[in-house]
């Protein structure tokens, strides 16, 4: 099973816009096997947020980029709740990324 497989798995459907966006932020990614599907959203998540952090865009014009990067963290926990084994890493390495988004802070000065 694809990465663009799984997605079209979910129920509920999330709506067109937001779906839309989240196959846009995977990219070619959403052709490989599902199996990665939580490192590669947590890996898209980081990459949405990091983008909003440096331009300083925060605000409701942001909304749905922050409704992506919070569907990509949560469907990559979703993933890894199918292997339970694997919950501890997704959690652990979600905090680290989530961490080091804080460098990505522009000064305010």
């Amino acid at each position: 099973m694809t990465i663009d497989e799984w997605l079209d798995a979910r129920t509920p459907r999330p709506p067109a816009a937001l779906d839309a966006r989240l196959r846009a932020e995977l990219g070619d990614a959403r052709h490989q096997d599902a199996e990665r599907v939580p490192e590669i959203f947590l890996d898209a998540g980081e990459r949405v947020v990091a983008a909003l952090l440096r331009s300083n865009c925060t605000t409701r014009d942001s909304a749905l980029d922050l409704l992506t990067a919070d569907a990509l963290m949560t469907y990559a926990f979703e993933a890894a709740s199918a292997r339970p084994s694997e919950i501890d890493l997704c959690a652990s390495s979600a905090m680290a990324r989530i961490a080091r988004l804080g460098d990505v802070v522009p000064d305010a000065g």
